[in-house]
């Protein structure tokens, strides 16, 4: 029997935290699941970290790529490889809580909810904030800025069918949320937080300047905006960021 969820987790360079992600998987109360390690050309030693932790839980796989092309070809090879109904994400320098599968996937069924996210803590320099999200939102209000943390997002395959992120080395995953958003109304906030964001000076996000262009980027060449509608977006989706 296939599992209920697949949890898709890109590996780059992870050789400190890989082992705590997958800790919080296999901590879960919630036990029908499968776990895709998508290596993407890791030179540190994550893939036989990888291999020695899938060698002790059968629900975990390997998938391996000897060149790096960047976290979105990394999920989209897990998402080919899934078996699950429901696809979640968790980046290898996250944790969930212990109850997150359970509390967001009954949470899906009680609802008939498609697509689901939820708050998370923050984590940076030794000091956690909690970042409070929406009870839903839909594409037109997500084009406004991103309030969709990867760690939460949970779809329902049977759904929505096998959706792939754009091929953008930054904001794939806020591209394959609005795509999401044009099968479904609304994605609905499970109302917890379900998970801890590890932020690293030298993650791709903390490139300011850089996440920008990639912004402007999702939204010309793949939401296919306008100028001056793109223009409009950036600007609320940066004041959100300021605010926050």
């Amino acid at each position: 029997m296939p599992p209920t969820v697949t949890v898709i987790t890109p590996v780059f360079n992870a050789l400190q935290t890989l082992e705590r992600t997958v800790a919080s998987v296999r901590g879960q109360d919630f036990a029908d699941w499968e776990l895709l390690l998508s290596d993407d050309g890791s030179t540190d030693g994550s893939v036989a970290l990888a291999d020695r932790l899938a060698a002790g839980d059968p629900r975990i796989r390997v998938l391996r790529c000897e060149t790096n092309g960047g976290a979105a070809r990394a999920r989209n090879r897990a998402l080919d490889a899934a078996r699950g109904r429901y696809i979640a994400f968790l980046d290898s320098d996250d944790e969930w809580v212990p109850h997150k599968l359970s509390r967001q996937i009954g949470f899906m069924q009680d609802t008939g909810a498609a697509f689901t996210y939820a708050g998370f803590w923050r984590v940076r320099d030794g000091r956690t904030r909690q970042v409070v999200v929406p009870a839903s939102v839909s594409h037109a209000q997500l084009l406004n800025g991103n309030v969709i943390g990867c760690l939460t997002a949970v779809y329902d395959s049977d759904a929505l069918g096998r959706v792939p992120m754009p091929d953008l080395r930054m904001r794939q995953d806020y591209g394959l949320w609005l795509r999401l958003l044009r099968r479904t109304d609304r994605a609905v906030a499970v109302p917890e937080p379900l998970g801890w964001y590890h932020v690293r000076s030298s993650s791709l996000s903390a490139g300011k300047l850089a996440a920008t262009r990639a912004t402007w980027r999702l939204y010309r060449d793949v939401e296919e905006l306008s100028r001056l509608r793109a223009a409009r977006c950036l600007f609320r989706h940066l004041s959100r960021r300021l605010l926050n």
